[in-house]
């Protein structure tokens, strides 16, 4: 995609930097380092805090609770391998609205997205999967995957830059469509009747799965989604597309009349967002799944969105708070084993968790005020 020339010296003003917002208006993370760490730290102990007051009106200790939660998550090497298999396709739907956002758009559709990567990935798998070699089955699956999130998200994408239509509104109708899919596939065309009855596709052949790292529950799917990351953080940061997706996203009037395109961008945008997303449906179907579904993605694509606001839309920061969200996920389990508690208590402390910046950026205009 060929694009006009733009000056660095032009960031500031197209790109709506706040450091450089001629109004002055200053955010948490540019205060001195010893009262940014002093709000943070503040911050979310108060989180947990918070939480510790709703266990204590459950009955439990919350000190015990958070305990169990710890070593049930990162000091168990069995929960640690199942946080970052559960983590893979969240951080790649986290992704998906990470590169969207550069541009100033807002995909809220990585659950759809995942839902028809997995749809993608299904079917090539059982049309292929017993025939071809792994790696050929593997990579055809993956591109099959990738090219209906990208066509998922990027109707979307059409439909903002064409007819002025809500992104925002549009990916999260088409969840309920994608899902819709799934549901009519495994119901009727591609429903297992060797299975127990239950909606729910063949299973893929032993070949096409992804094969385990050094004997762990790990698998293959972890490489690449560690690869796609880092190819999504050196895109945006050192490729000239990301550089134009920080401008469109920043005055995107700016960007016109500096000769951008615009809305080539905005579509590609939604599409490359679409086709991590697909991937990751991809890698949670052949590399843990199996056999498609209903709930397949267990609402990954809402917590990788609130993950990529948590990150800030920086790649790295939005993995981590996909692993972070993964890990709170996983000790749900022990939670409920241990102390009876509903599982879904620890949404309460992810819900905390992502209020938290909101509360960071209050503090810090209080503080310089």
């Amino acid at each position: 995609m060929a694009m006009a020339p733009v000056s660095e010296a032009l960031l500031p003003e197209l790109s709506g930097d706040p450091a450089d917002d001629p109004g002055g208006r200053r955010q948490w993370w540019s205060l001195p380092d010893y009262r940014r760490v002093g709000i943070v730290v503040g911050t979310y102990a108060a989180v947990l805090a918070a939480f510790g007051v709703v266990l204590l009106l459950k009955g439990t200790n919350p000190i015990s609770v958070l305990d169990t939660m710890l070593h049930s998550t990162l000091l168990n090497w069995g929960a640690v391998q199942q946080t970052i298999l559960r983590a893979v396709p969240v951080a790649l739907a986290a992704l998906a609205v990470t590169i969207p956002a550069r541009a100033g758009m807002v995909n809220v559709g990585g659950e759809g997205q995942l839902i028809m990567g997995a749809v993608a990935a299904t079917g090539m798998g059982l049309l292929v999967g017993a025939t071809w070699p792994g790696p050929l089955s593997w990579l055809a699956m993956a591109l099959a995957g990738m090219a209906a999130g990208g066509i998922w998200a990027g109707i979307a994408g059409l439909l903002r830059t064409a007819l002025d239509a809500n992104e925002a509104v549009t990916t999260l109708l088409m969840n309920f469509i994608a899902n819709d899919v799934m549901l009519y596939l495994i119901y009727q065309p591609w429903k297992y009747k060797g299975g127990s009855g239950q909606p729910e596709s063949a299973p893929l052949p032993a070949v096409a799965h992804l094969p385990r790292l050094l004997g762990s529950q790990l698998n293959l799917g972890v490489i690449v989604a560690a690869a796609a990351a880092l190819g999504v953080w050196l895109l945006l940061r050192r490729s000239g597309w990301g550089f134009g997706l920080r401008i469109v996203g920043g005055n995107r009037e700016a960007a016109r009349r500096a000769g951008l395109p615009v809305k080539q961008l905005m579509v590609s945008a939604m599409v490359a967002g679409g086709m991590l997303a697909g991937l990751g449906g991809m890698l949670n179907f052949a590399g843990l799944e199996l056999q498609l579904r209903p709930d397949i993605t267990a609402t990954f694509g809402y917590v990788a969105f609130l993950a990529s606001f948590l990150g800030r839309n920086n790649p790295p920061k939005v993995v981590g708070a996909a692993v972070l969200f993964s890990a709170i996920a996983v000790s749900g389990n022990a939670v409920q084993l241990t102390y009876g508690l509903d599982g879904a208590i620890v949404d309460v402390l992810l819900a905390l968790i992502v209020v938290a910046p909101l509360a960071l950026t209050r503090s810090a205009r209080s503080a310089w005020r």
